[in-house]
């Protein structure tokens, strides 16, 4: 059995008062008990794909390079060029 030390903010703490005074459970048991819990949350939760979460992202209207990725060193030179004769 490994032992572990959690450092708990006040709130938390209060919380974890609250628990086991109402489950009459000891704080190890109660922090036992909201491991599974967790656990079998994560495990219903749906994992989402790479494309799923990217597509969520707001990345603005886009458009705005003014050559391809593959050819970044003529982008610079254009871009130092335009803000040159500004």
């Amino acid at each position: 059995m490994a032992l572990r030390t959690v450092r708990l903010d006040d709130e938390t703490e209060k919380i974890l008062k609250q628990v086991t005074k109402k489950t009459g459970w000891s704080v190890s048991t109660t922090l036992k008990r909201g491991v599974l819990v967790l656990r079998d949350e994560v495990g219903r939760s749906p994992k989402q794909s790479a494309f799923e979460i990217y597509r969520r992202l707001d990345l603005g209207p886009g458009g705005y390079a003014i050559v391809p990725s593959t050819d970044t060193r003529r982008g610079m030179q254009l871009a130092l060029r335009r803000k040159s004769r500004r």
